[in-house]
This record gives structure tokens, C-alpha cells and sequence, in this order.
């Protein structure tokens, strides 16, 4: 592929401020970010004049209290209050440093790591996050020390007092905090060049013109939702649909609808929200939906399924769907965003390989109808003047194109290094063959090849599990284990190898199912999950590790940290439940469906009425609602609903952040009006919220009755 097609004009500006001001001044009425309120249709917008003027008027304060230079924490829920302390810092020259604010009673850890590692000294805010962190940051030396800007009630009367800070291309914009999937989260140093460049790339790639249109729910403190939601339509000078993502998880056809309403022509996310719109939006729903101005809808960020993008297409077909619509990509926060992205017009790049000869770190195509093969989705080729050369980690020499190796990256777009940390700078952005002496590479970390220009992922280079001369990838063998038993619960496994009398060894660590802590057989988990990989990979297990639910060390951001289990595996700090005498019953997945489906029927059952042929809100008691939970609980966690005590708190099994807003947006739904992505937080069990509900039910029956349209 010529890499010219991509090329579009380049713009003269330096900096992120040279662009919004030049934006400002040449259209000041057009609307560049709406956000919805509720994930529907309660609109909040923000002019390119009305930011402009906002961001001066945030940034003559900063200044004034001599914060240029400085770093300060982005303390923000999802909105525009965000975009404006964004650009309002890099308005009076200070690196922004967002951070998602921690729910109520969540711990502090992260946040107080962050701060302390950006040597913070603002924080800027708004007035109830504030109230909530007040307590905590007390304790906490790093946080009580920063000095808080609550931004919702500042006006725009210091816009004028407003002096453009002395910044180029080459100035630091903001940090952008990675994951920390393998140790202590680090600062990526991003700077007015790296990001203009790379909003370059996505317009190339993607194709952006001032007509296109988003629709963004991702998290604007990450790099995909900031840097793809906020600077891309800013750059390509397009406006933008944005949402919380617990709008979206809460209800996933909001965000479709939004696409569907707003027309909008580029949206995208990872693999899974794909997956749980296919599973979360019924047929009735997928009928009212136009998807066909959808021209670009990017998936990064987790491995792309050839199989998720199959089923998304067929499930949606029927609503306007383009399957050449899909647009893999690959990016990280390294290289400030997009490393690489196939022609917009292009349909995605599926390929069939020899899983037997991927294990051997080689590529061998087969058709798809061949056995042992394994489906890998291409995620583009670099493109303008970005480099992607596969690496031998080891040797640090290039690699043909049909071997598997060490992802490397060289170009405008790679960031400056980690803030603060030489040696690890050094190491990961400063990398260089050996056999040719190109460089500095940005090594990223990250397995894959290259066959016809087209880059492949294949996995992460320090999980990697090699025993006997093959290579294994943990997140094959922690599906398989997953899968092996009831017991074992979802996406809470860690696969990993450690040395025993001089040969390497296979180990599981796996959590469990709450309903199953208190009568565990772990021999028969363990013949389970031994069969299945003895099976599948062709491995013997040395060592299998079952833990207590929500207890296996995870990043903020929901990732297993494989080396934290590893070093918690050796040094026995991990919460081990029970041991190999323990006693389990296993509940039968499809009698678990035949018991909540009864429950379920029952309360169906139970709650509809009609009066005068008039369908009225159904009657919602206390026990109604505690029934409904309990079922969907059961479903969610595949435990017996016989095994849900409804005065336990949630947090006793191991409720995520995901699956509570994806069960507070189907409750929603049931009970006819919306609740807080919160709710599952903020009352201590199922019986209290359930009492509440009832309340609350009542309420609206009532006003109904009397005649007052509005809610309470």
C-alpha cells in the first residue's frame, strides 16, 4: 500500500493552543464537543468560543498563582467540565496529569502514587469531588498537600488577565499515566508535537473531514478516549457526541442510538463493547436503529476478535451495518496514541495460521477449514513517516517478515520518555538493532509480525510462558482454565512459569467463585483444570492456586498483573481459600439457567397489570425487586440463586464496576426510570436497596395517580 494515500494537508500550527485559538477566532459559534447528560438526550455543548474564553479564563488563574510549569491532577467526572481544565492547563503552560476521581469509600492508593510521582502541586476539580476526597487526602500527606481549584463555579472574567504562555511544539502538554499491568504506573511524557502528529495520523488513516461526526463514550483520562474524543475532532476541526462509559455500560444501545441519531461517521471502542452490545441490545431495539452513516468503527485496546466482529456484523446488518465499516487499529500511550491502521475503505485483514507453528515463534498460513488453526485479525501497517520493524527481543536484530517477535516503533508520534525515570527511559524509548544500527526504537512490549505490511499481534513479550522450547501465551491457557470448571471465575486468572530444579514449570493461580468458598473440593477443580490444559496446550500443570473472589492482583484499570501473582506465588502472600480438602458441589450451568428463569418468570408474572386496557407501572414490592436482583446476580456471577443472601453486601460477590452498571442499566429498564450508575455502591445490600426501590416506586405510582407529570 503507497503510503502517500494516507497524506492530507498538514497544519501550521505548533501547538494545541495556536489550534483552539485559531479555531476561536475563525468559528467561534460552532459546537465542538455536546455531551449527554444522562447517555440520551439531555444536551450540555461547548462553542470553540465558549472553550476558548473558559480555558483563558482557568489559565490566568493558574498563572496567577504562578502555576506555570507545575503539574495538576485532572480530578474530573465524565463532561466538559474535564475538556475545559484540560485545555485551561495547557492554556497557562501547566502539564495536566488526569486522573479519574475514586468512587466513594475507594481506596486512595493510585491517586496518592500518581500525584506523588508527578510531584503534583495543583489539583484542579469540582466542588463535590472536593467535598468527597476531603476526609481521605487528610490521611493522605500527597493529596492534603496539593492546592484544590474547584473550576464549576469559576466565571470567565479572568479570560482578559489571560498571557500565552512561551511554549513550542517540543513542550511537555500533559503525562498520560499507563496501567501499570506490570508494576508501578508510569508517566508517558506527551508533548504539543507528539499529539499534533498523531492527530495527524488518525485524520489520515480515518479519513477525518470537517463533515464527519463522533460519537465518543470511552474515558477522557485515558489516551484513546482523550486524544481520539477530544484533540482528533478539534484537529479535524468535526464535532463530537461524548458520553459517560458508565452510560454505556449501564445501557449499551445508548450508544448505538447515539450513532443512530446524531448520524454519526467515526465511533469505536475495544472488543468487548462490541460483544455486550450484541448480547445486551434485543431484536425490537436493533429495528429502530440507522447505523449506515457508521463509516469508520475503530476496536484497539485488547485483542481483536475476528469472531466478535463476524457476530457484530450479522447481529446489525439489518440496521445499516457496514462490515467494512470495522477498522482495526493498534496504539498505547507510548506512542501517544495510533501506531497503526489499515485504508479506511479497506474490510478488515482476517488470516488463519499453524497455531503448532506459532508456538515455535513461526507463521505458517493455513486456510480457515484446516485443524489447528488459529484466526488473528491484522491491525493495519505504520503509515506517513512512522516505522514499524519486528525485533528479535533477545538478540535485538530484525526479524523477517513471517517470524514473530518484538514490536518496534520510531517517529513523531513516540512520547518523549517516563517522567522522572531515566533508566526505564532509556530502556524502553531508546532501543536499537543491532544488526544494522537503526534507532532509537520505542520498544513497546508488545509481540507480533509482519506479513505483507500488515502487523499482527500476537501477545505480550514479558508474559510470555516458554516451556520446552515453545512459546505459550498466558491469555490462551487462562480462557482454557476459565472454562474448565463452574467454579473458577471469569477473567480472574493468571498463567505463568517458574523455574523448579532448573526446568520451568506452569502454575495457575485462579479466583473463585463466591458461592463456592465455603464448600470447595479442590481436587476436583484441580483434575478439571488439569485435563483442560494437558488437552488444549499439550502442558502439564505444576502448580494450581485457587483464590478468594476479588482478591488476585489487578491494575485500576480491571488487567491481571501476572507478576504480582508470580512474586505472590513464591513469596505465599496471595489469599489462598481452603486447601486440598475442602468440599464443593458443582452447580450444572444449564440447571442454573432453568432456576433463575423460573425466578425470573415469577416475578414477570407477578408485576404486570392492566387496568381499562391501559398498561400501567407494574406493582414493585420489596420482595419483587430483591427477587429480580437475585436472579440477575445469579446469572451474572453463574451461581445457584439458592446461594445469594440478600443481606450480604454486594461487594461479598465480588461485584465489579462493570457488571454492577450493566445490572443497574437492566433494573433501570425494568422498574420504567433511570437510576445512578452508583446505586449497587450506595446502599449496603440487596434487602436495603430493595426497601429503597419499593420506596421510590411508590412514589412514582403516586404522583402518577394525582396527575403531576414530573418525576421525583
Amino acid at each position: 500500500m503507497d503510503n502517500n494515500l494516507f497524506l492530507l494537508p498538514t497544519l501550521a500550527e505548533a501547538t494545541l493552543v495556536d489550534l483552539l485559538h485559531k479555531r476561536a477566532l475563525q468559528q467561534p459559534s460552532q459546537v465542538a464537543y455536546t455531551f449527554l447528560v444522562d447517555g440520551e438526550t439531555q444536551e450540555v455543548s461547548l462553542t470553540y468560543q465558549a472553550l476558548d474564553q473558559k480555558a483563558r479564563s482557568l489559565a490566568a488563574k493558574l498563572q496567577s498563582m504562578k502555576a506555570t510549569g507545575e503539574r495538576a491532577l485532572l480530578l474530573y467526572p465524565p463532561g466538559l467540565e474535564f475538556i475545559v481544565a484540560f485545555f485551561g492547563c495547557l492554556y497557562a503552560g501547566v502539564t495536566a496529569v488526569p486522573v479519574y476521581p475514586p468512587r466513594h469509600n475507594q481506596r486512595l492508593i493510585r491517586l496518592q502514587v500518581i500525584a506523588q510521582d508527578a510531584q503534583a502541586t495543583f489539583a484542579l476539580t469540582t466542588k463535590s469531588i472536593t467535598s468527597n476526597l476531603a476526609q481521605s487526602c487528610q490521611e493522605k500527606p500527597e493529596l492534603a498537600a496539593l492546592q484544590y481549584i474547584t473550576t464549576d463555579d469559576l466565571t470567565d472574567d479572568y479570560a482578559d488577565n489571560w498571557i500565552k504562555p512561551e511554549i513550542t511544539s517540543n513542550s511537555l502538554a500533559f503525562l498520560q499515566y499507563t496501567s501499570g499491568s506490570t508494576g508501578t504506573p508510569k508517566g508517558v511524557m506527551v508533548s504539543h508535537g507528539n499529539l499534533l502528529h498523531n492527530s495527524h495520523l488518525i485524520q489520515s488513516c480515518f479519513r477525518h473531514t470537517p463533515e464527519s461526526k463522533g460519537v465518543i463514550w470511552l474515558p477522557l483520562y485515558h489516551d484513546m478516549g482523550l486524544i481520539g474524543g477530544v484533540i482528533q475532532p478539534l484537529y479535524s476541526d468535526f464535532s463530537v457526541i461524548l458520553m459517560s462509559p458508565e452510560s454505556f455500560l449501564q445501557k449499551p444501545l445508548r450508544w448505538l442510538k447515539a450513532i443512530s441519531d446524531y448520524k454519526a461517521t467515526t465511533s469505536g471502542a475495544p472488543n468487548f463493547a462490541y460483544d455486550l452490545c450484541i448480547d445486551k441490545i434485543n431484536n425490537q431495539e436493533r429495528s429502530q436503529l440507522d447505523l449506515s452513516s457508521w463509516e469508520v468503527a475503530f476496536t484497539g485496546a485488547e485483542p481483536v476478535r475476528a469472531e466478535t466482529m463476524e457476530r457484530f456484523s450479522a447481529t446489525f446488518e439489518d440496521s445499516g451495518f457496514q462490515k467494512t465499516a470495522f477498522y482495526p487499529c493498534y496504539g498505547m500511550a507510548e506512542t501517544t496514541l495510533i501506531v497503526s491502521g489499515g485504508l479506511k475503505t479497506d474490510a478488515p485483514v482476517i488470516r488463519s495460521f499453524k497455531d503448532k507453528a506459532f508456538k515455535q515463534n513461526f507463521v505458517e498460513t493455513v486456510t480457515p477449514e484446516e485443524e489447528d488453526t488459529k484466526a488473528i485479525v491484522g491491525v493495519g501497517r505504520s503509515c506517513l513517516d512512522q516505522k514499524i520493524v519486528i525485533a528479535n527481543p533477545e538478540l535485538l536484530t530484525k526479524c523477517p517478515d513471517g517470524q514473530i517477535g518484538e514490536i518496534w516503533v520510531c517517529g513523531p508520534s513516540v512520547a518523549g520518555g517516563y517522567w522522572k525515570k531515566p533508566q526505564e527511559t532509556q530502556q524502553t524509548f531508546n532501543a536499537q538493532l543491532q544488526d544494522t544500527g537503526e534507532g532509537p526504537f520505542l520498544r513497546t512490549g508488545d509481540l507480533g509480525f509482519l506479513l505483507d505490511g500488515e502487523l499482527f499481534i500476537t501477545g505480550r513479550i514479558k508474559d510470555m510462558i516458554i516451556i520446552r522450547g515453545q512459546n505459550h501465551y498466558p491469555q490462551d491457557i487462562e480462557l482454557t482454565v476459565q472454562k474448565s470448571h463452574s467454579a473458577l471465575r471469569p477473567n480472574c486468572s493468571a498463567a505463568f512459569s517458574v523455574e523448579v530444579e532448573g526446568v520451568e514449570r506452569l502454575v495457575i493461580v485462579q479466583e473463585v467463585q463466591r458461592s463456592y468458598l465455603r464448600q470447595l473440593e479442590v481436587m476436583e477443580v484441580v483434575r478439571a483444570v488439569c485435563q483442560a490444559v494437558s488437552e488444549q496446550h499439550q502442558l502439564q500443570v505444576y502448580a494450581v492456586v485457587l483464590l478468594k473472589t476479588a482478591s488476585i492482583p489487578k491494575t485500576s484499570s480491571g488487567k491481571i498483573q501476572r507478576h504480582a501473582c508470580r512474586d505472590g506465588f513464591l513469596n505465599g502472600s496471595l489469599d489462598v481459600v481452603g486447601d486440598w480438602t475442602a468440599t464443593l458441589q458443582q452447580i450444572d450451568s444449564l440447571q442454573l439457567q432453568q432456576e433463575v428463569k423460573a425466578l425470573w418468570e415469577e416475578v414477570r408474572n407477578s408485576d404486570e397489570s392492566e387496568t381499562d386496557g391501559e398498561s400501567l407501572k407494574p406493582d414493585f414490592t420489596e420482595e419483587a425487586i430483591a427477587t429480580w436482583v437475585v436472579s440477575h446476580l445469579a446469572l451474572y456471577l453463574k451461581v445457584s440463586p439458592d446461594d445469594i443472601d440478600i443481606q450480604e453486601p454486594f461487594a461479598a460477590y465480588g461485584l465489579d464496576s462493570s457488571v454492577a452498571i450493566s445490572m443497574t442499566g437492566e433494573l433501570a429498564q425494568w422498574l420504567g426510570y433511570e437510576l445512578e450508575p452508583t446505586i449497587f455502591w450506595e446502599y449496603p445490600n440487596m434487602k436495603v436497596l430493595a426497601q429503597y426501590l419499593e420506596a421510590e416506586c411508590q412514589s412514582l405510582r403516586f404522583v402518577s395517580q394525582v396527575g403531576v407529570s414530573e418525576r421525583v
